[in-house]
């Protein structure tokens, strides 16, 4: 283990256990990261994990030593917080969720970002792939029950979504391919008719939709930026995008 990674681990990083995993969907697992100190974290809704799952693996740069995932979950009374993973990557991170284990110490800190739950508005669109949708979920539930939302989360094979941590299906799913600017586009046109108020979108997941889609809202539909809220996590020309 390099001097590096030693400094990131006893000063940088907190680290945790993994105490449960589960196979969610073909496509996707949760883990349950438990420690001490975990109920102390001032946690916004929205707020992300940078993991080191790449700690100790020599052949690793130390850029690809981290990635970012969305925290699902989190009880502060029992300390613990739940994260979902995707597999469709078949990046570093897929390859590790699929072998680690119940039992085995995570590195990891919080990072806030920009990419928040706002219960400012009365109208919501969701849209989101695979890799949006436990990011979405929080988002969700911490808005406020009497907003109107209306939202499109899809994947390639609609079997790989999978509810909520409660079991709850707020979302509605779609069965579209890689990058559906155009069919997403065309369900947008009919689901943001109904709104009236102050408005607010959340876009996540494919980087080329979240571009498309905020020139779509700018341009066509005349949304302010502040309107617009956009997470690319991950990008299929790009490796260890955040």
């Amino acid at each position: 283990m390099s001097f590096i990674e030693t400094i990131l681990k006893s000063v940088v990083l907190n680290d945790a256990v993994i105490t449960e995993k589960v196979k969610l969907s073909e496509a996707a697992y949760k883990i349950r990261l438990q420690n001490d100190t975990m109920g102390k974290i001032n946690f916004i809704p929205g707020t992300f994990l940078r993991m080191g799952l790449g700690i100790g693996k020599d052949e690793l740069s130390l850029k690809d030593k981290m990635r970012s995932y969305s925290i699902w979950d989190i009880n502060k009374d029992k300390s613990y917080i739940d994260v979902a993973i995707a597999t469709h990557s078949n990046g570093i991170g897929s390859h590790w969720i699929k072998e680690c284990h119940v039992g085995q110490k995570i590195y990891f800190k919080t990072k806030k970002g920009n990419f928040l739950a706002d219960d400012t508005a009365e109208n919501y669109i969701m849209i989101g792939d695979l890799s949006a949708l436990s990011h979405l979920y929080m988002i969700r539930r911490n808005i406020g029950k009497d907003k109107q939302v209306e939202s499109i989360l899809y994947s390639q094979n609609q079997q790989d979504l999978f509810p909520d941590i409660d079991g709850s299906l707020p979302f509605d799913f779609y069965e579209l391919p890689e990058n559906p600017s155009d069919q997403i586009i065309a369900l947008l046109r009919e689901k943001v008719a109904t709104f009236k108020g102050k408005r607010m979108a959340y876009i996540a997941g494919d980087s080329r939709l979240c571009v498309a889609l905020n020139r779509f809202f700018r341009q066509e539909l005349h949304w302010g930026t502040k309107q617009i809220k956009t997470k690319p996590f991950w990008n299929p020309d790009k490796k260890g995008l955040e």
